[in-house]
């Protein structure tokens, strides 16, 4: 069977960094669908694919069904919003009160309906530990599809940030395998190679040249704490007189990382959505005064520079978007994992 054609669609789709990974992998993503209109500019703009504005628990799942072609390998990948099962919220919410905790379940019912012979789900690594995902794995394997998953670590994967994430992937034509690593220890993308080249700004600045890249304004007192940090240093580093008041207690000198600079040499923290907020995690610049920008969010999430975010959305609305993005390299090597499995069932 020479030439299968492979079709996708992207739940839960955001800005499309799934989408966009994939469509690199050569797997042609049909429509992406979320409740979000604000990402419909980026994710259509950026991916030859149509945006459908929909909430999943309301939505036809037929209408999803009707958008493949007769004898194509159909593929259903979805990111469900993660928040609920993040470390921190996990520990600190009610679950039960979270109804974002249902949007596993509508994943389960759009399988039920359009019965893809391909699934991928890639969330936080946290969900693994949860009834809520027992629960999807005990219904994928109802569905008689080989299942495979696993946290994978995505500097092994050329993603140049210290994160780890849980790759969930199942197939009704054969026993699928996760995606190869391909990258060692020792040929991590690291910061420096990544955004180095970028031109200098400072705090509150916008690059003339790139819009993108543009970073929030800091206060005084975080301009001179910022001043004060070393790459992998901590505020310990600092004079007392500039810590905030939770690190002058005992409870609050855990939290190392925080208003932390990063390092040329090593890979990024996880990008979050709050990102750009120089106090919101280590996401000081190696060596200028200020937060990460927009667009160095961006490469770290390894979207392109192309990429078109919009010109219309405040800094904080394209951050958010940016950091619940799956990594577009991410979605690449998925991709790869998919026309693999394929080529392996059909094309021997």
């Amino acid at each position: 069977m020479k030439n299968t054609k492979i079709e996708a669609v992207d739940l839960f789709c955001g800005i499309g960094g799934l989408t966009y990974g994939l469509r690199k992998a050569g797997i042609d993503v049909l429509a992406g669908l979320d409740n979000d209109v604000t990402c419909s500019y980026s994710y259509e703009k950026n991916n030859d694919a149509k945006f459908i504005l929909a909430d999943v628990a309301d939505f036809d799942f037929e209408k999803i069904k009707r958008l493949y072609s007769k004898n194509s390998i159909k593929v259903l990948v979805g990111c469900a919003p993660c928040q609920p099962f993040s470390s921190h919220t996990f520990k600190t919410r009610n679950k039960r009160k979270d109804e974002r905790w249902n949007l596993i379940k509508y994943f389960i019912k759009a399988i039920e309906t359009i019965k893809p012979d391909i699934i991928s789900m890639e969330n936080v690594r946290g969900i693994t530990k949860t009834d809520v995902f027992k629960t999807f794995v005990e219904e994928i394997e109802k569905m008689d599809y080989d299942i495979k998953y696993d946290v994978v670590y995505c500097p092994d994967y050329g993603i140049p940030q210290n994160r780890s994430r849980l790759v969930f992937l199942a197939s009704k034509i054969g026993k699928i395998e996760m995606p190869e690593i391909t990258h060692t220890r020792n040929k991590y993308v690291t910061v420096a190679k990544t955004i180095k080249k970028l031109p200098k700004i400072g705090s509150g600045q916008i690059c003339p040249k790139d819009d993108v890249h543009r970073s929030k304004n800091l206060s005084a007192l975080n301009l001179e704490r910022i001043r004060n940090s070393k790459p992998k240093g901590t505020w310990k580093d600092w004079d007392k007189k500039l810590l905030p008041p939770c690190y002058k207690r005992e409870s609050g000198k855990t939290y190392t990382s925080v208003y932390g600079r990063m390092s040329w040499d090593n890979v990024s923290p996880t990008i979050t959505t709050q990102f750009y907020n120089y106090g919101s995690g280590r996401f000081g610049h190696p060596e200028q005064d200020r937060g990460l920008s927009i667009r160095e969010g961006a490469l770290l999430q390894t979207f392109p520079k192309s990429y078109d975010f919009g010109q219309y959305i405040s800094l904080s609305r394209i951050g958010t978007q940016i950091g619940n993005a799956v990594p577009p390299r991410l979605g690449f090597v998925i991709g790869k994992a998919i026309n693999k499995h394929v080529e392996n069932c059909y094309e021997k």
